[in-house]
């Protein structure tokens, strides 16, 4: 028995901490789930069907995004991809992404996917004590060449128990939660008047190239684009609130 997308729009319309999305081969929506609405600032789901990225997302980030759908439609798998999401109307947000080639009959005639935020950690679960101490160890020293030899060592677990249970805690494997906290410094700096490349230093990455590189997949844009984004979003709010206080 096959569940068509019809089917499964409304059971994802449920789930508030899922975007889910069906899209053609040229890239257009034909299903978003009520989340991907919500965030968007969007009424109604026509005002998603039949569009493609560039349309609902700025630039900057339509065009990684297509690029990713690019590569699936030729085949390729998305699976659990580390990813911050920037909508309009919230906080950027992390998340795993996964999509798939949409196929009827055996040829390829889009993309279906989903977009999980990420959980909080399980902190009940027996090894969350050893996993908390050497994430802290990530935390302050992110900057510097972390190898999961190592960091099983410090847990006490072997590599493959090791990535085991922080897939179960953290919903990340170490290099993912690594990655996570370089992106996340990075997004800070970017805030400051330090040039993108000595950022990339800062945070762990070998070069500028291996930055820029990094931070567009995860993120959707270029660490520049970034940066513009997030000093005019600053801007507005500080405009905003002086406003408020007139």
């Amino acid at each position: 028995m096959k569940i068509s997308a019809d089917e499964l729009e409304p059971l994802f319309d449920a789930l508030p901490d899922v975007v889910f999305f069906v899209k053609d081969a040229k890239g257009r929506y034909t299903h978003a789930n009520l989340t991907l609405m919500r965030r968007l600032g969007l009424k109604h789901r026509s005002e998603v069907i039949g569009k493609g990225v560039n349309e609902l997302f700025p630039a900057t980030m339509g065009g990684s995004y297509a690029a990713q759908d690019k590569r699936v439609l030729d085949g390729e798998i998305v699976e659990n991809q580390l990813e911050v999401h920037i909508f309009n109307n919230r906080t950027p947000g992390w998340c795993l992404t996964c999509k798939r080639p949409l196929r009827v009959r055996g040829e390829v005639r889009g993309v279906i996917g989903i977009s999980r935020d990420l959980g909080q950690p399980d902190g009940r679960h027996p090894t969350y004590e050893r996993l908390r101490r050497v994430l802290s160890h990530m935390q302050e020293n992110y900057a510097e060449s972390l190898r999961v030899h190592a960091l099983a060592e410090l847990a006490a677990l072997s590599v493959a128990q090791l990535e085991r249970h922080f897939r179960r805690v953290f919903q990340l494997t170490p290099q993912q939660v690594l990655t996570k906290l370089r992106i996340e410094a990075a997004m800070r700096l970017l805030l400051s008047n330090e040039t993108v490349a000595s950022i990339g230093l800062a945070c762990g990455f070998v070069d500028q190239s291996a930055f820029a590189r990094q931070f567009k997949a995860t993120v959707g844009m270029a660490p520049r684009d970034y940066r513009t984004m997030a000093l005019e979003q600053a801007a507005k709010r500080e405009s905003a609130a002086v406003s408020v206080k007139d």
